[in-house]
């Protein structure tokens, strides 16, 4: 549990007895309802982190809206979206290990998330990261209900694959953009799960990542 949960839950609680107190029972059971609401919101299940070379684990719970070629100070990359609802879980993960290089937050809109303009425009934070040889970007973006964005990490720190690094609160989308090299597991219309679900691979051929996804499928059916 996010200790957030527990906040906004005990709030709520104090609200609820209040109002049971001077109006009444029945006026306290929407408080004690949306209590319940923020203590199953701010859930942090624990997950399995894929150990082949070059997985990049999804950064958050949700699902897969955009696959799509951008282009990144002049750079051509691939960026994979992924559109979490209220629903989801809300803590982001590291998508690999290694380098955390540079944290920028940007001020922006509150578009909705599953809107391709709220990439540039939306607030956001956006993390660079230097891991399995390469640089991955991946960003955490406000959406139409998400008004704080949550990132726990600093320029310098190293993180590993699947490590939890923050939260957005409320729906909200995270991207990751890659080489164009890398090679994608996902389609759009999937459902991810951070920190378990692998998006794409770095830096290896495709027998290469076949054989590894075969082995971890055997390992996980024991």
């Amino acid at each position: 549990m996010v200790p957030d949960g527990y906040y906004y839950a005990l709030t709520l609680v104090v609200a609820a007895v209040l109002l049971a107190w001077v109006a009444g029972a029945a006026w306290a059971l929407p408080a004690i309802l949306l209590a319940g609401f923020f203590l199953w919101f701010f859930r942090d299940p624990e997950r399995n982190i894929p150990q082949a070379d070059g997985a990049v684990v999804s950064p958050g719970d949700g699902k897969v809206t955009d696959l799509a070629p951008v282009v990144v100070n002049g750079a051509r990359r691939l960026r994979i979206s992924i559109f979490l609802s209220v629903f989801d879980v809300h803590v982001n993960r590291s998508p690999v290990a290694g380098l955390i290089r540079d944290v920028r937050y940007q001020k922006g809109k509150f578009l909705n998330a599953m809107s391709a303009l709220s990439a540039e425009h939306n607030e956001q934070n956006i993390v660079t990261l230097e891991g399995d040889g390469q640089t991955v970007v991946f960003k955490q973006i406000a959406g139409i209900l998400a008004r704080r964005i949550v990132f726990t990490k600093k320029v310098g720190d190293q993180v590993t694959r699947g490590e939890r690094v923050g939260l957005i609160k409320f729906g909200s989308r995270v991207d990751v953009l890659l080489d164009t090299s890398a090679s994608l597991q996902v389609k759009v219309g999937d459902k991810v799960k951070g920190g378990s679900s692998v998006l794409a691979y770095l830096g290896h051929e495709p027998e290469q990542i076949a054989a590894t996804t075969a082995l971890e499928t055997r390992q996980g059916e024991r």
